[in-house]
Formats: structure tokens, C-alpha cells, sequence
């Protein structure tokens, strides 16, 4: 890609299937729920620009959606052959989903967006830019610990756990990976994605469907879904687990999403 090398993953046959992380994720984390689907799709997996194995080509520098959503493009078309692709993105991947499918609604074949972050649709959107710079202040200042801590507690989303002995040493790989994009996230991406406003009548000429995590109190994430919805005219589908359930609950997960694409 212009200005990254994009590292992905390929399993399975059938229709493409694009599973778009959030931030700090990378195909690792999707490894349970694509092999699931692999049984069904041929599942296509990626990790983000500047994180995990997606190597800069370039200095770092603030990320938008927008340029994820030319990755997406992009890998789409070096890997699923013409065809359009069902598209499941999670936090920012969703909105990644909706970028996608505004510009290139002809490789879309369905989008599924679970929990989007969309900050600037809420009518305290303000307030929340401010604290989100306020966050980053925090992270330069004290580090990443206190920075996460205070965001994971104000949004309602738990940091991934740190790599200890005894796990496998791929899953301690992969925490290690994640660490690190959880700086780029405060850093690069979080004050500008939480920016992004996707391109409602977009959505609404598209198949789309909205989804939250069914589990736990309701969250950030859950009023941003409900004033997209509003927006879109659409109604918000539960999915199992929390804002992570595609990997705590993959098997029921797995069988919803496959549902939804099929419906």
C-alpha cells in the first residue's frame, strides 16, 4: 500500500468475507471467529497500518479512517477477485466498513458494523473531544497504564491483559503486539478517528446492519449505535458477548454474524 506494507491472512472458501479490526487489534485477535467462517467464506484478515505486523514505510503520523478505508480497497482488490466482499468491521473497523462502502459501495456486498465509535454524531460530542485530548495528554505525561485506564473506564472497555508466563507463546505474542498498538492508538488514531461521520444515505441504500454487544450494562458504544440508527433509519441487532465477543463468545458469534450476512 502507499506508504505501509499490509500484512493479512487467507483461510477458507466461498464468498469473501473482510473482518476489519478496531483499535489496537490485529488478525490475531479474529483467529478464532475465522476459522469458523473459514468453513463457510474465504475469510480475509489484516492488521491495520502502524500496527502489529503492518509495517510503516514512512514516520509515523495521525491515521483517519478515511486512509484505512484505501487499505481495505486496496486488499480487496489484490485478494478476492473481483468479487464484492461481505464486510464485518468492530470499533473502528466498523467505521472503516462504512468509509468502504461510501467510496467503493460496489465491493461491498453486505456490511455489519458492531459498536462503531462514532463520537462525533452525540450531542456531547465536545465534550468528549476534550477528553479524548485530555487522554492523550495523560498518555505523554504518566504513560500508557493511567492513559488506557482512565479511557477503558470512561467508554466501558477493558485493556487487552498484559503477556504472562504460562500463556502460549503465540497469545503472548500477540499481547505483546497489542501493547504496543495501544500507544499508536492514543498517539496517532484515537482524536482523529473519533472524528470520522460516515455517509448516512450511503448506509441506507446499502444492505447494513447495526450491531451491539448483548452483554453487560449499556455503554458508550451503545449510545453511538443508537444515534447512527436514528440517523440511518435501521434498528441495532445484539450479538453476543461484550465489545469483544467476537473472541470471548466466537462460536455464538460466529453463528449470529453468519446469519445476518445470510439474511
Amino acid at each position: 500500500m502507499p506508504g505501509a506494507e499490509i500484512y493479512y491472512e487467507v483461510r477458507g472458501s466461498g464468498r469473501p468475507l473482510l473482518l476489519v479490526n478496531g483499535g489496537d487489534g490485529d488478525a490475531a485477535l479474529f483467529g478464532p471467529l475465522a476459522a469458523l467462517l473459514s468453513e463457510t467464506y474465504t475469510v480475509i484478515t489484516f492488521d491495520l497500518r502502524g500496527n502489529s505486523r503492518s509495517r510503516l514505510t514512512g514516520p509515523p503520523e495521525e491515521q483517519r479512517i478515511e486512509g484505512h478505508g484505501r487499505d481495505a480497497h486496496l486488499l480487496l482488490s489484490a485478494v478476492a477477485g473481483g468479487e464484492p466482499a461481505y464486510v464485518f468491521g468492530t470499533s473502528y473497523g466498523g467505521m472503516i466498513g462504512m468509509d468502504l462502502l461510501a467510496r467503493h459501495p460496489d465491493q461491498v456486498r453486505a456490511l455489519v458494523a458492531h459498536e462503531p465509535f462514532l463520537i462525533d454524531l452525540l450531542p456531547d460530542a465536545d465534550r468528549w473531544h476534550a477528553f479524548f485530548q485530555e487522554i492523550y495528554e495523560l498518555y505523554e505525561r504518566e504513560g500508557l497504564d493511567a492513559a488506557f485506564r482512565k479511557f477503558g473506564d470512561a467508554i466501558g472497555v477493558d485493556a487487552p491483559p498484559e503477556p504472562a508466563e504460562g500463556l502460549p507463546e503465540p497469545v503472548r505474542q500477540m499481547l505483546a503486539r497489542l501493547r504496543v498498538n495501544m500507544g499508536t492508538c492514543l498517539r496517532y488514531e484515537l482524536r482523529s478517528f473519533v472524528r470520522f461521520r460516515p455517509d448516512v444515505a450511503a448506509l441506507r441504500a446499502a444492505p447494513f446492519t447495526l450491531v451491539v454487544g448483548g452483554e453487560g450494562p449499556q455503554t458508550l458504544l451503545h449510545r453511538t449505535a443508537g444515534v447512527l440508527a436514528e440517523s440511518v433509519g435501521t434498528g441495532i441487532v445484539e450479538f453476543p458477548g461484550g465489545h469483544v465477543g467476537f473472541l470471548t463468545h466466537a462460536a455464538d458469534f460466529a453463528t449470529a454474524l453468519r446469519g445476518t450476512l445470510e439474511g
